[in-house]
């Protein structure tokens, strides 16, 4: 049984943040949109956390101590402080067609696939990585507001507001879009 003061050991680090680090590349290429980025973020979180992991407190959130780190590293970089990210689509993920697929329903899930990226793309940092992690990562609330730092009422409000908006950004770019419809 951990006494909650005392630090926990290397070992342990180990075996709670492994299990993390696809969904911590995930999210960190969904910020960054660039591969190599993510790459350097993620190991970045790793070796912070790694350094700080004696001060993390036995009996919290550890994934969303993980994503704060992760997050506050994205945001004191050069690429979380832009407003806008460009969208980068080399390295998509290959997807296997169902077998009722045509290639007309499969261009037009590309299609939508990179409508919604575009408008991701387009939503500043704050209403980009809420939706990231309640959409993609499914955090819950408590985990969201445990990330971010802020209440749970704002991870709701703000939550609210970035799928209006990426519902308007989404609206715009079907109306007279380039797809046309």
């Amino acid at each position: 049984m951990e006494v909650p003061d005392r630090p926990l050991p290397a070992a342990t680090f180990e075996e709670l943040a492994m299990p993390l680090f696809d969904q911590l590349y995930n999210f960190a290429r969904w910020l960054t949109h660039d591969s190599a980025e993510a790459e350097d973020l993620v190991q970045e979180t790793f070796t912070k956390a790694l350094r700080g992991f004696s001060s993390f407190q036995a009996g919290t959130n550890f994934r969303a101590w993980m994503y704060r780190i992760l997050r506050n590293s994205f945001l004191s970089s050069r690429t979380g402080l832009k407003t806008t990210v460009p969208l980068d689509g080399e390295n998509d993920d290959i997807v296997l067609p169902a077998e009722t697929s045509t290639p007309e329903s499969m261009l037009l899930e590309q299609a939508d696939r990179d409508t919604v990226q575009q408008a991701l793309a387009e939503l500043p940092v704050p209403f980009r990585e809420i939706l990231l992690l309640c959409e993609v990562e499914e955090m819950s609330y408590q985990e969201i507001s445990e990330t971010l730092v802020i209440p749970i009422g704002t991870v709701m409000s703000r939550l609210s507001r970035a799928r209006k908006r990426l519902r308007d950004l989404l609206r715009k770019s079907s109306n007279g879009g380039r797809h046309g419809m």
